[in-house]
């Protein structure tokens, strides 16, 4: 078994539902990223990839069969360079970076091109395929942007309740007020404009063509607000419940985007032409019931400082994914840790969050966090609906090849 390094990451924008991004295929935005993570290592030849590992949550529209593939097909890589697609709903893009690590500490693959994408503009409408011809009933299309669809009547109903109302059940559980959820939301808008205004992201972020009549790009996450305000917060309506605690400002937007992560083992890097940023130190799944699935990154964050040998507190940065607010208190509650470590830059409230693409920012920014702090150890995790989370631990180990 070798040791497994991060060497490069980058994304794109993340752009809002019927945004900047909204004429943009998927296969197109994945096939970007991918092009621009290799743009950031000239000296490694595509051809040495030993496999792509892709992220995508949806997969039921233009993302359709297995877009990693279509990734490297379109961004021009030689087609001999394979590619899979993995889903894990949320987790998809973090879920490709533990199995491309896994593929380097195994020796299966020497470097590894992990990522994700998410279209959730463009995720279409379906409509089931009836059992017999001619139905003399009415078929009804299902949005397949976000949540349940087509559900199985047999799952029981606490579990295929909305991510929205098994986050007012959350808040209910721990006693977590919407004030608490505001102010939360409300920072993580001014460390994502604040981020960006002093330029932490231009050397992770890459510019899209929007394809408009215009010739538009977009350069920045389009969802941050800088102006927002606790007061603006607590004016807007609840989304769930009429007397319920979740809004559209506290919790995070639909989006679209990609991003792109390159793994190596040690001895890559005379291959990649650059040094690592950061080893994989540890990885951790967990899972729960469906509708707590907003508190499942405690334990697979506890799981994964155990497979590094850690502890909290040898920890300077965390990148929790704000799906919302309250999940994410409750898990920095329940961790027992310094707020101020977690997303430090911003978060999924402000920045946004495609499905498929959240991982992969997240190991990136968690990356450039450490390296602009020189802390050591970074946690980076994330929650999945239907019950589920991932969690890696980094450690910061630049300038290192063993």
């Amino acid at each position: 078994m070798v040791d497994s390094y991060l060497y490069s990451a980058v994304r794109t924008p993340f752009g809002r539902f019927g945004g900047a991004l909204a004429g943009v295929r998927p296969d197109d935005l994945a096939a970007t990223a991918v092009s621009a993570l290799l743009r950031t290592t000239p000296s490694l030849d595509p051809a040495a990839i030993g496999d792509v590992v892709w992220g995508n949550a949806n997969g039921a529209g233009e993302d359709n069969r297995n877009v990693g593939r279509m990734a490297v097909l379109l961004a021009g890589l030689p087609t001999s360079v394979p590619a899979t697609t993995v889903n894990r709903l949320c987790g998809s893009s973090l879920d490709a970076a533990i199995i491309g690590s896994r593929a380097v500490e195994t020796g299966d693959a020497d470097i590894v091109l992990t990522g994700g994408v998410e279209s959730m503009t463009r995720a279409p409408w379906v409509l089931p395929k009836p059992s017999r011809g001619f139905p003399a009933g009415d078929l009804t299309a299902v949005s397949t942007t976000l949540g349940w669809r087509l559900v199985n009547d047999r799952m029981p109903k606490e579990w295929t309740v909305s991510l929205g109302e098994a986050n007012e059940l959350l808040g209910e559980k721990f006693g977590i007020p919407r004030s608490r959820q505001d102010e939360f939301a409300a920072r993580s808008h001014r460390l994502a404009d604040e981020a960006w205004n002093s330029g932490f992201y231009d050397d992770l972020v890459v510019p899209v063509e929007t394809g408009g009549r215009d010739g538009g790009v977009l350069g920045r996450d389009e969802g941050i607000r800088p102006g927002t305000s606790v007061e603006k917060l607590a004016a807007l309506k609840p989304s769930f419940r009429a007397d319920g605690q979740i809004t559209a400002g506290n919790a995070s937007p639909l989006s679209d985007g990609a991003s792109a992560v390159l793994l190596g083992s040690g001895e890559a890097a005379a291959r990649i032409g650059r040094d690592p940023l950061a080893r994989i130190a540890g990885r951790g799944v967990s899972a729960l019931d469906p509708q707590l699935f907003g508190f499942a990154p405690v334990e697979a964050a506890n799981r994964a400082l155990r497979a590094a040998g850690i502890t909290w507190a040898d920890v300077s940065a965390v990148e929790l994914n704000e799906a919302f607010a309250v999940q994410s208190l409750a898990c920095v509650d329940a961790w027992g840790i310094d707020p101020d470590l977690v997303n430090a830059k911003g978060g999924a409230i402000a920045l946004g969050h495609p499905l498929g693409a959240s991982g992969g920012r997240l190991l990136g920014t968690l990356t450039a966090r450490l390296r602009e702090s020189g802390g050591r150890w970074g946690v980076a995790a994330i929650c999945i609906g239907v019950g589920q989370a991932l969690a890696v631990v980094l450690e910061n180990v630049s300038g290192r090849t063993s």
